[in-house]
């Protein structure tokens, strides 16, 4: 312990160096190096922005069609926002709601597994109050839900998944149906408690009450089409729609060499040395026989050759595919 006991010239050095600010009394704590806390990174709360970047717009469109659907169906100002998104473990979301609580599975037609829309029990008691002429106010004792209620609240999720589908059409069409409702979580199966899932949290405001309303998606459910719901893609998308109408402008001006071709023949060198003055060709068609409409050198049209209004013209009966075929309109013979 003796080596450890400074000698009063060491004291009074130490003295003199902090009071002239030259010692560090953080240079301690430093030295220690920084706390090390434990991350799960399967536990995270925060969406993936760049990769769901996208649903943002849908989130959008929801709200503005949904409190316009509810104000006209409830006959009464609703007002419905975004409160949060988060990604986070199924098990931690479906643990957070009480018994009784209003779920209900939905799928995603092309999409594979099911989804979640959960509605909090006091909303769904002002809910079903304002469907029967009341003016919302929550009870003050929860119960469980009588069969009329399971039923008013089946057809009301219905009309917001309704509006969830007609939110995502101009990014991904979907079509979205109701499986079941159900009131107690230990009978919601929707993944696995360990696998993620993106929960979207609206408020839904009245004037005497409100509530939230909660949409469970899963992250493999999604997985499959991450690439159209990225901030990459909708930049791309973006610019891709941006120059359509100016290249269509262009086009529009576009000048093409139309040509109907009337038949075909061949003839060998010396037969066309040998024409004289009146000599005829006999072509590979008759004046009953479709002819072809020729695009800048591309056969596009079948027709019928003819007069309008005084001029050579083609009635056109048939588009050419690519492939060969045609597509008629029954009047080709």
């Amino acid at each position: 312990m003796s080596d450890q006991i400074l000698s009063q010239e060491e004291i009074d050095a130490l003295l003199g160096a902090m009071a002239k600010g030259e010692v560090n009394l953080e240079a301690e704590a430093i030295a220690q190096g920084p706390k090390v806390e434990t991350y799960d990174l399967t536990s995270q709360r925060i969406i993936m922005r760049d990769e769901f970047y996208a649903l943002g717009e849908v989130y959008d469109k929801f709200t503005g069609t949904l409190q316009g659907a509810l104000s006209a169906s409830l006959q009464r100002s609703i007002e419905v926002s975004l409160v949060s998104t988060e990604m986070v473990k199924y098990g931690d979301f479906i643990k957070a709601f009480p018994n009784p609580t209003c779920y209900n599975i939905f799928s995603m037609d092309p999409l594979i597994g099911s989804g979640l829309l959960a509605i909090e029990t006091d909303l769904v008691f002002s809910l079903i109050d304002c469907m029967f002429g009341g003016d919302g106010k929550p009870l003050t004792q929860v119960r469980d839900f009588t069969l009329i209620e399971l039923r008013m609240m089946r057809k009301f999720a219905m009309e917001v998944l309704s509006n969830f589908e007609r939110a995502w059409e101009f990014l991904f069409p979907v079509k979205i149906a109701l499986k079941k409702t159900e009131t107690k979580s230990e009978f919601v199966h929707v993944v696995n408690s360990s696998d993620l899932v993106m929960v979207i949290v609206f408020l839904l405001h009245g004037k005497e009450f409100s509530g939230n309303i909660y949409l469970c998606v899963s992250y493999l459910m999604l997985e499959p089409i991450k690439e159209k719901l990225s901030s990459k893609y909708l930049r791309e998308k973006d610019m891709a729609y941006a120059w359509k109408p100016q290249l269509e402008h262009l086009l529009d001006d576009t000048s093409v060499v139309v040509v109907a071709e009337l038949g075909r023949t061949v003839q060998s060198v010396s037969d066309l040395l040998n024409l004289q003055v009146a000599d005829i060709l006999k072509l590979n068609s008759g004046p009953d026989d479709l002819i072809t409409m020729n695009i800048a050198g591309v056969p596009k049209y079948l027709g019928f050759p003819g007069v309008a209004k005084g001029n050579r013209a083609v009635e056109i009966t048939a588009l050419l595919s690519p492939k060969g075929d045609h597509h008629d309109d029954g009047r080709s013979k």
